[in-house]
């Protein structure tokens, strides 16, 4: 590993779960070295802070296959870093990734912190036939299941199910899966639950594309669905993940109009809980 690795927990639920996320201090390193990370620490993602310049801390993303534009769990694990080390209850910065800034927040109570941020505009469109039809497929869903196109960074496929018990059942074929994502150029597909009265959700990502299987967390793709659950009039809400992998995960998103859109907040609980050293 490129040097000391702080492995985060991020969007827990209740104080359990959570997806583990490494966190690193920027180095001189290599892309092949970054993409070693999350590998090396048995995590699905790693995130690089590099030394805050003007005000603002620059953050890039990895997978063990590549480089990510954004990734929501790991800005809510980066936040939980920065955080601890100011020292401060209360806590806001400017970060920078997939070319554009915004603002993060963080409150520490104890070992927890409850992190959250701006991930940019939403963009949203109808999914085509071609797409629609071949991931639905792979996911083993009939044609006539509810789908959208959305994007912060990069596109992925929305996909409602009817209840939590549907979402539990899914058994997708994942080669299958990425190559339909490959084709239509998607991140994955972000499978959820009809929201509750309450705003209650269940959700599963899949994004073998980029080398996950299914993620513990997804953040952005929760932000993806509150700026398209805007438009039934959803304000809030808390999505469950993570259970099919027994990381039980929450995300909490909140949507507001804007002028050339939803503006969604995004975030939820993390937890630093451990340290690897460079071997």
């Amino acid at each position: 590993m490129t040097g000391p690795v702080t492995i985060v927990h991020a969007c827990r639920r209740a104080g359990r779960g959570g997806s583990p996320t490494a966190v690193v201090d920027e180095t001189s390193s290599t892309d092949a070295d970054r993409r070693a990370v999350p590998v090396a620490a048995g995590t699905s993602h790693a995130v690089f802070l590099s030394h805050a310049t003007r005000g603002v801390v620059p953050l890039r993303f990895f997978t063990a296959t590549g480089e990510l534009p954004a990734c929501g769990h790991g800005t809510v694990a980066a936040l939980a870093v920065l955080a601890e080390r100011s020292g401060a209850r209360e806590y806001e910065t400017v970060l920078r990734s997939g070319g554009r800034t915004f603002v993060g927040r963080a409150t520490v109570a104890g070992s927890r912190c409850e992190a959250f941020f701006d991930p940019g505009p939403v963009e949203l469109r109808v999914a085509a036939p071609a797409e629609r039809a071949s991931v639905l497929s792979a996911l083993g869903l009939g044609p006539g299941a509810p789908c959208r196109v959305a994007s912060v960074g990069r596109p992925r496929l929305l996909v409602e199910v009817p209840d939590r018990t549907a979402l539990a059942g899914l058994a997708p074929d994942l080669d299958r899966l990425r190559e339909a994502c490959d084709r239509s150029g998607l991140l994955g597909c972000y499978v959820h639950s009809a929201p509750a009265p309450d705003g209650r959700v269940a959700a599963r990502m899949f994004a073998p594309s980029i080398g996950v299987r299914e993620d513990i967390a997804n953040a952005n793709s929760t932000a993806c669905l509150a700026a398209h659950l805007a438009g039934r009039g959803r304000c809030a809400l808390a999505v469950d993940m993570g259970d099919s992998l027994g990381e039980p995960s929450t995300v909490v998103a909140t949507a507001r109009p804007g002028p050339a859109g939803p503006l969604v907040l995004v975030g939820g609980a993390a937890t630093v809980t451990g340290s690897l050293s460079p071997g």
